[in-house]
C-alpha cells in the first residue's frame, strides 16, 4: 500500500485536500501500525516534504511576481519576504474586513498582498500538515521518535517564519498531548514516561521549545516551557545533563530579567554559575564534553561571575510597583508564586538578597568578577560615604552603560544607590536641603534622574516602610523621622514591607536613633539592673549557678531517655517510611503487572485477530492461485495440443469445464488419427521411391565404364603432382638445414665454455649450500639430542620423585595403620582390664552379699531354733525334716505359682523384641541347660537357705552391685522360689519379667548375660509343720 499512499498524499497536497489526507493517514496508521511502522513514518515524512516544497515554490513564485511588478525594487522587497510573512497575524483566520477593503480599493500588488495571495495558503497548509502528523503520532510508543522529529520541525517552522500565534498553539497542543498520554497510559501502545529514553526525548523537545520561545521573545510561553521542563525533570529518575541544565538556568535568567524580577534573576544566575563551575571541574577531571557545556573557560567563568555579582547588586532594596525585589509577601497568591519560582530553581528556601551575598562571599565569585563590579560591591555594601556615594558610582555606571549586556542593570542599580544614599544620610543628618540631596544624587548623563523622580522614589520608600522622610516644599528641606514615639519600622532596614535585607547588618550604622533609644530603654535598664545584682548580692550568683547546675543535671538525667526516645521515634518514622515505600512499590508493581497483563491480553487478541485474517487471506490467495494455475495449465495444454496436433478443433470447448484427463483423451485421439494418416502417406511414398530408384540404377549401368576411365586418369595426374611437390620441398629444406648447421657451428665452442662455467659455478654453490645445510642439520641434531637427553633426565627425575612420593605415602599409610592398630590394641587391653576390674568388683560384691545372706539365714535359723526350743521338750534335740525344712518358707507369705523357671540362655519376650528391633535376634535359640542334679537332703538341710531380701546398703550401687545373688546350687531347680523379691524403688532398674513367670526379679544396672536364674519354686503342696508326722498334731500332743 505504500506506493498507493504516496500517490494519494501527493494528489491531496496538489489539491490542498488536507482533511482527506488526514483521514487517509489515520486509516493507514490503523492498518499498518501492527505490521510495519516504518512505512507510516515514510509516508508522513513524504507528506511533510511535499508541503515544505510547496511553500518554497510559492515563495519563489511570489518573488517572481513581485520582481515583474516592481522591476529593480524587487531585490529590496525580496529581502523583506520573511518580514512581510511575519505581518500575517493568524494563518487559521479567514479574510479580515480590512483585507477585503484593501483588495477592492487598491489595485496595486504590494508585497503583503502578494504573500497573502500566494504564500499564506501554503503556509497554512504546512501548519495543518504539522498538526495532522502530530495528532496521528501522539501517545504511540512505536511512533514516538517521528513525533518528536515532527515537533522539532514545527518549532523550526515557527522560528523561521516568526509565527508567534502558531507557536502558542503548538505549545498548547504538545502540552495537551502530554496530559492525555498520562491520562490514557493504559492503552496498548501508549508511551511510558518512566522510561529514560522517552523522557529524554520529551525533555529535548521542551528545551527546544524554550529556546524558540526566547528567540521569539514570547516570555509567557517561555515561562510555561520552564514549568513543563521542571515537571519532566521531577519525573526523571536520573539527573539531567549539565549542558541541558545550563541552558535551562540561562533561559530562566533571561525570563526573570524581562519580568524585572531581579531577585530570582540573581538566584538563577547564581545557579547557572554553580553549574558552570561544576562542569569545569568535571571536564578537568576527564568528564564527557557531550554532557557538559563548552563555555567553561576562565574568561567565561569570569564573565558569569561578573553577571552574578551585578545581578545581586541590582536587587532593589525598596520594592516598586512592578518589581518586588526580595519581597516575600504573606499574601497567599504571591507566596504561591514565590514557592513556584523557588521550585523552578531547585532551591529549598526562597532566596533573599543577604543569602545571595553570603553565598557569593563563600565562593570565588568576588575574585573572578571584573574590578569595576567588585568596586561597586564595596561602595554599596561595605563603605559608608553618604556625601560621595554617587560620585564614586558614576564612572562605574558609565562603564556598565557602554556594555550592551550590562546596560540593562543600570536602572535597578540607581534604585539601590538612592536607597543606600538616604539610609546613610539618615544615620548622619536630621534635616537635609533638597538641593543638597539633588546635588548628591547625580548620575552620568544618559542615566540622570530629575527631582520628580527622586521625590517619587522617596514617597515610594515611605509608602513601603523602608524610609521615614518628610518633605517640606515651603522650606525645601528633607526631614528624617526623629520622633521618639513614631514607628521604628523605617529605622530597621529589612523590616519594611518592601525591604530586601533580612538583617540590619547589611546597612552601615553609626549610632542609634532616638526612636531606637526609647524603644530599647527598658531592655537596657534590665541589663544594668541584672549586672548590679550580680555585684551586690553574691547569693544571686550562687542561686543562678545552682539553678544552672540543676538544669544541667536534669538535662544529663533526661539525656539518655530523650536520646532513646528520639532513636525510637526515628526508627518508627523510618519503619513507616519503609512500610509506605514498600506499599507504594507493591501498588506500582500491581499496577504495572495489571497494565502489562492488559496489554498482553490486548496484544494477544490483536495478534490472534491478525493471524486469523492473515490465515483467511492466505487461504483465499492460495485458492485463487490454484485456480489461476489450473486455468493457465489447461490453456497451455490446449495451446500445445493445437500447435502440436493438426486437425483439432477447440473452438467449441469450455476451458473451465476441461481437466487434464479430458485434454489427454483429445490429444490421444488426434495423435491416433495423425498416425494413421502418416502411415498411409509413408506407404505410398516408399512404393514410389522404390520404382524411381530402380529406374535410376538401370540407366546408371550404361555409363559406369566411361566414368571409371575418367576417374583413373584424374587420380594419376593428382599423384604425379603431389610427388613432384614433395621432392622439391624436401630439397629446399635440406639446403636450409645445411646452411643453418654451418652458421651455428661457430657458436659451439663459446657455448661449451659458458655451459662449463655455469655448471662449475652452480656446483660450487651447491657444495656451499650443502655444507651449510649439513652444519645446520648437525646443529639441529645436537640440539635435538640435548633436548631428548634433558627430557629423559627430567622424566627420570619426575619418575624418581613420583616413586619417592608413593613410597612416602605408603610408609605414612603403614605408620597410620600401625598406630591405629596399636591404639586399638591399647583400647582393647584397657577395655579388658576395665572389664576384669568390673568383674572382680562384682564378684566381691556378690561375695559380700552371699556372706550377708548367710548371716541372715543363720540369724533366721537361730530364731527358729529358739522358737522350737520353747515348745519342744528340752531333752529332744532340734531336728528338721527335709520336707518340713523345704516347706517352711511356704508358710511365710502368699502362695507361689509353680511356673517353669528360666534356665540357660533362654531369652524373655522383652529381650527378643529388643533384639528384633536392633536386627540382632539370633536364628535359633540354644536349648536351656539341664537343671542341676538334686543334692542329698542332708546337704540341702545343712546349707543356708536363700532369702530374697537385699540390704539397703547394696541397693542402687554401681554396675553389678544390685544384681541378683547367685543361685544356690544346693537347691533343687524344679522347686519354686522361696518368696517374692521386694519391689524396687522407681528409677533404680528395669523390670525384665513379671514375678509370676518365676524368672528374674528386678535387676538394675547389671548386663543380661550376668543375670542369674532365680531358684525354681519348691515342689510340694500343703503346709507341713516341723516334725516327722503327716497329720497335724497340736503342741500338747507332740511328745
Amino acid at each position: 500500500l505504500e506506493p498507493v499512499m504516496k500517490l494519494f498524499v501527493k494528489l491531496g497536497v496538489d489539491q490542498k485536500k488536507g482533511k482527506a489526507v488526514k483521514d487517509g493517514l489515520y486509516n493507514y496508521k490503523n492498518t499498518s501500525q501492527n505490521t510495519n511502522v516504518a512505512t507510516i513514518e515514510l509516508v508522513s515524512r513524504y507528506f511533510i516534504e511535499l508541503a515544505e516544497e510547496k511553500v518554497k515554490a510559492a515563495q519563489e513564485k511570489a518573488d517572481q511576481t513581485e520582481a515583474a511588478a516592481a522591476g529593480e525594487g524587487a531585490q529590496g522587497e525580496g529581502e523583506n519576504a520573511s518580514t512581510s510573512l511575519a505581518n500575517i497575524g493568524d494563518l487559521e483566520a479567514t479574510e479580515t474586513p480590512e483585507s477585503i477593503l484593501l483588495s477592492t480599493i487598491s489595485g496595486e500588488q504590494s508585497r503583503d498582498r502578494t504573500d497573502r495571495a500566494i504564500v499564506t495558503p501554503w503556509l497554512k497548509f504546512l501548519w495543518e500538515t504539522y498538526r495532522t502528523v502530530l495528532d496521528i503520532f501522539k501517545n504511540n510508543a512505536r511512533l514516538e521518535v517521528m513525533y518528536q522529529t515532527t515537533a522539532h520541525q514545527a518549532f523550526n517552522f515557527c522560528l523561521k517564519y516568526a509565527r508567534k500565534t502558531e507557536f502558542r498553539r503548538l505549545c498548547e497542543l504538545l502540552r495537551n498531548h502530554l496530559q492525555n498520554a498520562a491520562k490514557y497510559s493504559q492503552q496498548v501502545h501508549a508511551i511510558n514516561l518512566s522510561e529514560p529514553e522517552t523522557l529524554q526525548r520529551h525533555l529535548d523537545t521542551r528545551f527546544m521549545q524554550l529556546n524558540v520561545a526566547v528567540e521569539l521573545e514570547l516570555w509567557q510561553e517561555a515561562f510555561k516551557s520552564v514549568e513543563d521542563i521542571h515537571t519532566l525533570l521531577s519525573l526523571s529518575k536520573r539527573s539531567a545533563k549539565n549542558v541541558m541544565m545550563a541552558n535551562y538556568f540561562e533561559k530562566l535568567t533571561r525570563i526573570f530579567l524581562v519580568s524585572e524580577n531581579y531577585l530570582f534573576h540573581a538566584a538563577a544566575y547564581s545557579r547557572y554559575y554553580n553549574l558552570l563551575s561544576q562542569s569545569a571541574r568535571a571536564l578537568a577531571s576527564g568528564g564527557s564534553k557531550k554532557d557538559n557545556p563548552t563555555n567553561v573557560s576562565d574568561a567565561d567563568l569570569s564573565k558569569a561571575a561578573s553577571f552574578v555579582l551585578l545581578s545581586a547588586l541590582s536587587i532593589p532594596v525598596i520594592s516598586t510597583s512592578r518589581s518586588r525585589g526580595a519581597l516575600i509577601d504573606t499574601d497567599a497568591v504571591r507566596s504561591n508564586k514565590n514557592t513556584r519560582l523557588t521550585n523552578l530553581l531547585a532551591m529549598n528556601t526562597p532566596p533573599t538578597r543577604a543569602i545571595l551575598f553570603k553565598d557569593m562571599l563563600s565562593k570565588d565569585i568576588l575574585q573572578r568578577a571584573r574590578p569595576e563590579i567588585r568596586n561597586l560591591y564595596n561602595i554599596l555594601e561595605t563603605d559608608f560615604h553618604p556625601k560621595s556615594i554617587c560620585a564614586k558610582v558614576s564612572p562605574i555606571l558609565s562603564q556598565l552603560g557602554a556594555d550592551e549586556e550590562m546596560r540593562k542593570y543600570v536602572a535597578p542599580l540607581q534604585q539601590v544607590i538612592l536607597t543606600r544614599l538616604f539610609q546613610q544620610l539618615s544615620q548622619v543628618y536630621t534635616d537635609v536641603n533638597i538641593d543638597e540631596v539633588l546635588n548628591l544624587a547625580k548620575f552620568p548623563d544618559p542615566f540622570q534622574i530629575d527631582a520628580v523622580g527622586i521625590e517619587k522614589f522617596i514617597m515610594n520608600g515611605c509608602k513601603k516602610g523602608d524610609l521615614s522622610i518628610r518633605v517640606d516644599h515651603s522650606t525645601g528641606v528633607l526631614t528624617f523621622d526623629s520622633d521618639v514615639f513614631s514607628s521604628a519600622k523605617a529605622m530597621q532596614p529589612g523590616a519594611g514591607g518592601g525591604a530586601a535585607e533580612a538583617d540590619s547588618g547589611s546597612v552601615q550604622r553609626l549610632q542609634s536613633t532616638p526612636a531606637e533609644i526609647v524603644r530599647s530603654q527598658l531592655t537596657r535598664l534590665s541589663k544594668a539592673l541584672y549586672q548590679a545584682v550580680q555585684y551586690v548580692d553574691p547569693a544571686f550568683n550562687k542561686e543562678r549557678l545552682e539553678a544552672k547546675l540543676a538544669s544541667l543535671k536534669r538535662a544529663e538525667a533526661g539525656f539518655e531517655k530523650e536520646h532513646q526516645e528520639l532513636l525510637a521515634r526515628r526508627e518508627a518514622i523510618q519503619k513507616r517510611k519503609e512500610t509506605f515505600a514498600s506499599a507504594e512499590a507493591a501498588r506500582k508493581r500491581d499496577e504495572d503487572q495489571k497494565r502489562k497483563t492488559r496489554q498482553q491480553e490486548l496484544q494477544a487478541a490483536e495478534s490472534q485477530r491478525l493471524a486469523q485474517e492473515t490465515k483467511d487471506r492466505e487461504e483465499r490467495r492460495i485458492t485463487a492461485e490454484r485456480k489461476r494455475v489450473q486455468r493457465e495449465e489447461v490453456e497451455k495444454q490446449l495451446k500445445e495440443l493445437q500447435q502440436g496436433v493438426k486437425g483439432v478443433d477447440i473452438s467449441n470447448l469450455d476451458i473451465d469445464e476441461l481437466d487434464s484427463s479430458r485434454i489427454r483423451m483429445l490429444k490421444l485421439q488426434a495423435l491416433e488419427k495423425e498416425k494413421n494418416e502418416m502411415g498411409d502417406k509413408l506407404r505410398v511414398t516408399s512404393k514410389r521411391l522404390d520404382h524411381l530408384e530402380r529406374a535410376y540404377r538401370k540407366e546408371e549401368i550404361k555409363h559406369l565404364p566411361e566414368d571409371y576411365d575418367a576417374q583413373r586418369k584424374e587420380d594419376y595426374t593428382a599423384w604425379e603432382t603431389a610427388k613432384n611437390e614433395t621432392m622439391r620441398s624436401a630439397e629446399e629444406k635440406h639446403k636450409e638445414d645445411v646452411s643453418l648447421k654451418h652458421r651455428l657451428s661457430r657458436l659451439v665452442t663459446p657455448y661449451e665454455t659458458f655451459r662449463k662455467d655455469i655448471t662449475e659455478q652452480r656446483h660450487a654453490d651447491f657444495e656451499k649450500r650443502r655444507k651449510a645445510a649439513e652444519r645446520e642439520l648437525n646443529a639441529q641434531m645436537d640440539k635435538r639430542r640435548k633436548e631428548v637427553r634433558d627430557a629423559r633426565e627430567a622424566e627420570r627425575r619426575r619418575a624418581e620423585e613420583e616413586e619417592r612420593r608413593i613410597a612416602e605415602e605408603e610408609e605414612a599409610r603403614i605408620r597410620e595403620e600401625e598406630e591405629a592398630e596399636r591404639a586399638a590394641e591399647e583400647k582393647r587391653a584397657k577395655d579388658a582390664e576395665a572389664k576384669a576390674e568390673a568383674e572382680k568388683r562384682r564378684e566381691e560384691r556378690m561375695e559380700a552379699a552371699r556372706k550377708q545372706r548367710e548371716r541372715e539365714e543363720e540369724a533366721e535359723r537361730n530364731r527358729l531354733l529358739r522358737k522350737q526350743g520353747a515348745s519342744a521338750p528340752a531333752a529332744r534335740p532340734f531336728e528338721r525334716a527335709p520336707e518340713r525344712a523345704a516347706a517352711e518358707p511356704e508358710s511365710r507369705g502368699p502362695p507361689k505359682i509353680a511356673l517353669a523357671p528360666r534356665t540357660g540362655d533362654k531369652l524373655t519376650w522383652r529381650e527378643r523384641e529388643a533384639l528384633k528391633a536392633k536386627g540382632e535376634l539370633p536364628e535359633s535359640t540354644p536349648a536351656p541347660a539341664a537343671a542341676p542334679a538334686a543334692e542329698p537332703a542332708v546337704e540341702d538341710s545343712a546349707a543356708p537357705k536363700r532369702s530374697g531380701y537385699i540390704p539397703p546398703a547394696l541397693r542402687g550401687k554401681a554396675s553389678g552391685a544390685d544384681a541378683a545373688p547367685p543361685r544356690d546350687e544346693s537347691r533343687d531347680a524344679s522347686k519354686p522360689s522361696e518368696r517374692w523379691a521386694p519391689r524396687p524403688r522407681p528409677g533404680q532398674g528395669e523390670r525384665t519379667e513379671s514375678p509370676a513367670t518365676g524368672g528374674d526379679r528386678w535387676q538394675r544396672g547389671a548386663p543380661r548375660e550376668e543375670r542369674k536364674e532365680s531358684p525354681a519354686p519348691v515342689a510340694g503342696g500343703a503346709y507341713k509343720p516341723p516334725g516327722a508326722g503327716g497329720a497335724y498334731r497340736p503342741p500338747q500332743g507332740r511328745q
